[in-house]
């Protein structure tokens, strides 16, 4: 299956993907661009919003708005008035990380992770961001968090450091937040990318970018590629399906690190990309507080 362009938005650094069911779009950011994006498929229209700093994750509110993960701090935001309340400040002691990847679990808890975008050593975390503004460390350890995803039924977290070229799955507690058991879900070290953004179907496949892979693939509950998206560019970054029925599968890509002849020969590098992989997604709760 190919993918194919839906919106030339050439983003410096499209990621963090998702479907927002109540306004029917596509919502993403462009993490170095400084810019959210929003696509409505239906009438097949784009905008964007510019931001004052770097966003790298975010999800809607069920009270309205949105959390936002930029990449020093998460902030509750308001798109109309742009004001934003601070909740927490990220790693404060250590300038070389930022915030990275995130989503929503089942319950409507905001699970994120850091990179070290300078020396790529593992000094950054995964945390967790409760209904009440709480905040917890579930990962130590961390140099680049990514692919973070909810089993359809909640009870397994995915997640990958994308160095290591594995994806974990944990026992994840939905009513606690708590992480248990971990293990490799999958291996990558024979993949052409490694492994970025991922979502999950509603037959608990998971799907993943792989950055500088060009192609998305989808890892079967028993931990092997059964199905690939080719992706017409370098650098696919993250996924999520969206649409009414969820059936589409809409991808991130970036244009961060390639020199001009590659942007010569890709000039959609950067864009969103979508196909149709004859399989349903799940929804993601909105952020419960």
């Amino acid at each position: 299956m190919l993918a194919e362009r839906v919106v030339a938005c050439r983003n410096q650094h499209g990621e963090g993907i998702f479907w927002d069911p109540a306004e029917g779009l596509v919502r993403w950011t462009d993490i170095e661009g400084r810019a959210l994006w929003a696509y409505d498929p239906a009438d097949d229209v784009s905008a964007m919003m510019p931001m004052r700093d770097r966003v790298c994750c975010f999800a809607p509110r069920r009270q309205g708005g949105l959390i936002v993960a930029y990449a020093d701090r998460v902030a509750l935001f308001d798109p109309e008035s742009g004001s934003e309340e601070l909740i927490h400040r990220f790693e404060p002691e250590n300038p070389d990380t930022r915030l990275n990847d995130g989503r929503t679990d089942r319950a409507g808890r905001f699970v994120l992770g850091g990179m070290n975008e300078v020396t790529g050593k593992p000094d950054s975390s995964v945390i967790s961001i409760g209904p009440d503004l709480s905040v917890r460390t579930l990962i130590e350890g961390v140099s680049c968090a990514n692919s973070t995803c909810f089993s359809p039924d909640g009870a397994t977290m995915y997640f990958t450091d994308t160095p290591d070229r594995e994806i974990l799955a944990f026992d994840y507690d939905a009513e606690g937040g708590n992480l248990s058991n971990r293990r490799v879900h999958a291996d990558f070290t024979s993949e052409p990318g490694l492994p970025d953004g991922s979502c999950v179907d509603a037959e608990g496949g998971v799907w993943n970018a792989e950055w500088e892979g060009r192609r998305v693939v989808r890892i079967a509950p028993d931990g092997e590629i059964d199905a690939i998206i080719e992706v017409p560019v370098w650098k696919p970054t993250c996924c999520a399906f969206g649409g009414p029925d969820l059936d589409t599968l809409f991808i991130t890509t970036s244009r961060l690190m390639s020199d001009e002849d590659v942007l010569r020969k890709e000039p959609d590098s950067g864009g969103l990309f979508a196909v149709k992989p004859g399989i349903h997604g799940v929804m993601d709760a909105p952020f419960n507080g």
